[in-house]
């Protein structure tokens, strides 16, 4: 007995929510940066501790590990394929973060919704509406916008290109994660899918990581709880609920609810740098006492 169809508006909303919580992924990633963290090492840690943090799940599920056993080829090749496409858009789209704004690489990785279209219309036959192809043409719009203006600056151009460049790449690795998911999802359980792909895109990316030589244990305490945190917000909940969305909306639906994510990502920027610019207040406020205490005045210094 399959298990009844959820509401489209519940599958949209859960979708909206998830998106809303991947958002967060862009901060946590500049912080863990600006702490001399390697790219890599960060994506291969957010995939690596999102795989390990569901294997108990797996294990302790009985109906989970039947479907794994009876999973067949056809399906477990995909599934790592998915895992491939899942690391090389970590891989490129944490990367740009170290040369691009977060904004400009946000708008960048989030057009998905033109490749997914062109794929879903050419191979699928996937019928686009009116609503799809707006959603495209203003994620096409977005996107050379976004060229334009990183074109006319001329002080660090070249980083900010290849920034650029790397979260289009992210953009389309993206697509056949998404694509995959929404044809195996079909057939699989949300708990069995998910771990097979963070699995296969975790041993993927610790590979690459130490065929650069990074030394990805030795990494500051607050970096941990930003990967951490990567690891149990933007992917188990933010990619868990794309994942389980997909299997009751059309890959191009999803595509363009992501078109979201930048502004989600505008946010909680903006409110990081409030917080930041609070704290900073604070502190000068706190020094100014010191030096009044002492009977020190600006006017004497």
């Amino acid at each position: 007995m399959t298990a009844p169809r959820p509401a489209r508006w519940l599958s949209v909303l859960v979708l909206a929510g998830a998106v809303f919580v991947s958002s967060t992924a862009a901060i946590l990633i500049r912080i863990a940066q600006s702490h001399q963290v390697p790219s890599l090492t960060i994506a291969a840690w957010r995939l690596t501790i999102a795989a390990i943090l569901l294997t108990p799940l797996v294990l302790a599920n009985a109906p989970v590990r039947a479907e794994l056993r009876l999973l067949d080829r056809r399906r477990f090749f995909l599934a790592m394929l998915s895992g491939i496409f899942l690391a090389a858009h970590f891989a490129a789209w944490i990367g740009s973060l170290a040369y691009t704004s977060v904004a400009n690489s946000g708008a960048l990785v989030a057009s998905n919704p033109v490749w997914i279209a062109l794929v879903s219309w050419l191979w699928f036959g996937e019928r686009l509406h009116r609503g799809m192809v707006a959603g495209i043409l203003l994620a096409l719009a977005g996107s050379a916008l976004i060229f334009a203006a990183d074109d006319s600056g001329a002080s660090q151009g070249s980083r900010v290109l290849l920034g650029n460049g790397l979260a289009l790449c992210g953009s389309i690795a993206v697509c056949g994660y998404l694509l995959i998911g929404r044809n195996l999802r079909a057939r699989m359980s949300l708990l069995p899918y998910v771990w097979l792909v963070y699995g296969a895109a975790a041993i993927v990316l610790m590979g690459l990581a130490i065929a650069n030589g990074q030394r990805f244990w030795e990494i500051p305490a607050v970096a941990w709880l930003c990967v951490i945190a990567m690891a149990a917000g933007p992917q188990l909940l933010g990619h868990g609920g794309i994942n389980w969305a997909i299997k009751h909306l059309s890959t191009t639906l999803v595509a363009v609810v992501i078109l979201g994510e930048p502004m989600g990502m505008a946010v909680f920027g903006r409110v990081a740098g409030c917080i930041a610019v609070g704290r900073l207040r604070r502190a000068a406020g706190r020094y100014f006492s010191r030096l009044k205490s002492r009977g020190i005045t600006l006017g004497r210094i």
